[in-house]
């Protein structure tokens, strides 16, 4: 959809404040926060208006994917003690996790590659995953893996959870772990972000499993297999796997799904998962829970509407429905015992009034849990009563931050869809750099659903964003593409980024639910202070539609024995059953000539420099070379700005490595300029992190080029790998 938004012709015609309170504790209303009630002069539905499922209703055949016994409910414990993983400190020519070390900098200390030599980079192998679309599939592919590197192993996953090792140099394939994932127990999107490798603590060295390779699976199973012959960890769970969806109650094939890696937090695996959006007020629960990272073993759960209960739900009882969950990348601090975890909003994502006080709390947020018990320690929000989908799909990254009088804070840098960047002490939460609670349009247009009356900014970052939109602004490829744009501005309701959504009328949502920085994240070099951060500028159009019209529009949630594809999705249209109403959500966009109606660009990369939080360079990201008019492209190397998804790296070789664009291209910059000193086409979308490794004293660079069907980039199953020519 985001590509055919792109405006190729744009080369054609041209291109009053409060503080915020430091830290919100799990017990306390978030700052500036007067929404867990409805005033009386707006009347709110009765409690008992939409009700929840009963907590006995079965799970559809194959929520259970590979049929494993789930035993009595489990009480809390805690995990087996940990040993000092890869990731603590990695490798000189290791790429050991996700986001590289604990941390998540996404940062290498490797420099053979430098802007001197980049444009001598050819590649040096192609692996095939053997995971895309089969005959009569509807396309949901979308990889976004990033393979993580130790010692002479490159380790990843496919989109459909299979994972491979292959070798760093050739690209052989050393052995291939078969998940057995369905077709059916994909959500909106068949994606695996990464695979963890875990050093075992009880196993010796030399025997099976004592190094493992972990992932989390979309029809949510936890899989350990041994790192040297890709064969279960028979010691873990059941045969190697953990079933996720026990305790979860009622729900259907690829309701719930995990695509990112879980991390270990002292010997503990922390699991989130993805719930597809829109569907209905009481969709499956955004528990987080903690597993043995050892045998598997249950260990506690943090769940938002039974927060003192860190046990598994007893018989006839599931966790609560409709909870925030969190889809994102997490990352912990081992020395304080926490995981950080960014959540979403709750279920029905653009209708707030049937949210618990709780659930108001922990949305859109940050979340500091106790790795040991499963209680939070500390809640920082970054939109109060989210109804814009503004959930967190970056991976916080971890930093010790330099205060003016020379002493280092603990800090997390936390990227949002909003473009605000809030930096926090990881400790308590509390701002390092200035939050502001400023106004917001309140009390709202949707009767019985108030907004809150404050929402935060990031005032002590950079903005990754623009000025609000004006109908100076539209734009389009002709004078009448122009004033059609314009004519949609004026039928909207727009008063600046927290705009409430509307009945009577459609609304503007900007920066949007795909604007600022999503779960691509940021690369943080700690040497120089440069932060790094590719981002989105693309409005949508939303509205609320009666239940009458989402039922006229066939708007059904998943789990509907009438659903039909494209009856309302994670993205767009959904049905948000058990609430008033249904959402219609579209970009904002000439539905003609499928180009957008603010002017470009509508994609960016900024460096900025942490120590005096000042924008060092920031320029377009992404040409116009596969984009244009009508989907078709133009095939002009011109840059215009694309949407992106996918995360930045840094070298010690002063370059970052981006792919991300709908250009379906891999780009160098040299990060002291901003300079693009290399580009490469793929052979598919680069909707994925890059990452870079050394072996046997080469430098080599992969991206997986899997494309994505919600950015309209080619899908394929190739890791792309490059290095210098053996001249350089």
């Amino acid at each position: 959809m985001l590509r055919s938004m792109l405006l190729g012709a744009t080369i054609i015609a041209g291109l009053s404040c409060t503080a915020a309170l430091a830290q919100v504790p799990p017990a306390d209303q978030p700052p500036g926060q007067n929404n867990a009630t409805v005033p009386p002069s707006v009347p709110a539905p009765p409690a008992d208006a939409f009700a929840p499922p009963s907590p006995n209703a079965p799970q559809a055949a194959g929520v259970n994917a590979a049929n494993i016994p789930d035993g009595p409910p489990a009480e809390p414990s805690e995990a087996t003690p940990m040993v000092e993983q890869v990731t603590a400190n990695p490798a000189h020519d290791d790429w050991p996790a996700y986001g590289r070390d604990d941390r998540a900098t996404r940062f290498s200390p490797l420099d053979q590659i430098t802007p001197a030599n980049v444009s001598h980079l050819k590649r040096a192998f192609i692996y095939h995953t053997g995971s895309k679309p089969g005959p009569g599939q509807v396309n949901k592919w979308a990889a976004e893996t990033t393979p993580i590197k130790v010692g002479d192993g490159l380790y990843m996953c496919s989109a459909l959870n299979d994972m491979m090792r292959i070798d760093p140099a050739t690209g052989k394939e050393v052995w291939h772990f078969h998940a057995n994932e369905k077709y059916e127990s994909i959500p909106y999107t068949a994606a695996c972000k990464a695979v963890v490798y875990y050093t075992s603590s009880t196993v010796p060295e030399g025997e099976h499993c004592h190094h493992r390779i972990l992932e989390a699976t979309l029809d949510e199973r936890l899989i350990e297999v041994d790192s040297e012959d890709g064969k279960v960890c028979e010691g873990f769970g059941w045969h190697g796997m953990v079933n996720l969806m026990k305790g979860m109650g009622e729900s259907v094939p690829g309701f719930v799904a995990e695509t990112a890696p879980p991390p270990i937090v002292n010997g503990a695996i922390i699991t989130n998962q993805e719930i597809l959006d829109g569907q209905r007020r009481w969709a499956p629960s955004g528990v987080i829970r903690g597993y043995d990272a050892e045998t598997g073993r249950f260990l506690w759960a943090w769940d938002v509407n039974r927060p003192h209960e860190h046990g598994e739900p007893k018989e006839g009882e599931h966790y609560s429905r409709g909870t925030p969950n969190s889809w994102a990348a997490m990352i912990g601090d081992n020395a304080l015992g926490l995981v950080y975890v960014p959540t979403g909003n709750s279920a029905a994502d653009y209708y707030s009034a049937l949210r618990s006080p709780e659930e108001n709390k922990v949305s859109s947020a940050v979340v500091a849990i106790d790795v040991k018990t499963g209680e939070p320690r500390w809640v920082f929000q970054t939109v109060h009563k989210d109804v814009w989908d503004y959930d967190i799909g970056s991976q916080p990254t971890l930093m010790d931050f330099t205060k003016p009088d020379g002493s280092t804070v603990p800090a997390l840098i936390m990227p949002t869809k909003r473009g605000q960047t809030f930096v926090l002490d990881r400790r308590t939460g509390e701002p390092v750099l200035p939050v502001e609670e400023r106004p917001a349009p309140s009390p709202g247009m949707v009767p019985g659903d108030t907004r809150s009356p404050t929402q935060p900014w990031s005032v002590g970052m950079p903005r990754l964003g623009f000025a609000p939109l004006k109908e100076a602004d539209m734009w389009g490829m002709s004078p009448i593409d122009q004033l059609y744009c314009r004519l949609k501005y004026r039928r909207a309701h727009y008063v600046g980024e927290f705009t409430p959504p509307s009945i009577d009328k459609p609304w503007l949502e900007y920066p949007g639910y795909n604007g600022g920085s999503d779960w691509g994240s940021v690369a943080y070099d700690e040497k120089t202070g440069i932060l790094i951060a590719n981002w989105n500028n693309t409005p949508m159009y939303d509205q609320l539609v009666s239940r009458k019209k989402a039922d006229k529009l066939g708007l059904m949630p998943v789990d509907d024995p009438n659903y039909k594809p494209g009856g309302g999705g994670a993205e767009g249209a959904g049905a948000m059953a058990e609430t008033p109403y249904g959402i219609v959500v579209s970009p904002f966009w000439d539905e003609y000539t499928g180009m957008m109606c603010n002017r470009p660009p509508y994609g960016m990369i900024t460096a900025i420099d942490m120590h005096t939080q000042k924008v060092l360079w920031q320029h377009p990201l992404g040409s116009a070379r596969a984009n244009g008019p009508f989907g078709l492209p133009t095939h002009l190397p011109l840059t215009i700005g694309t949407p992106n998804n996918g995360g930045p790296v840094i070298t010690a070789g002063g370059l970052i490595f981006v792919a991300a664009t709908t250009d379906n291209m891999i780009h160098a910059f040299d990060i002291h300029t901003g300079k693009e000193v290399w580009n490469d086409v793929l052979p598919g979308g680069g909707q994925a992190t890059p990452m870079t490794y050394e072996y046997k004293g080469k430098q080599y660079v992969a991206i997986m080029a899997g494309g994505h069907h919600f950015m309209m980039t080619p899908v394929t199953d190739d890791l792309v790998v490059y290095a210098l020519d053996n001249a350089n």
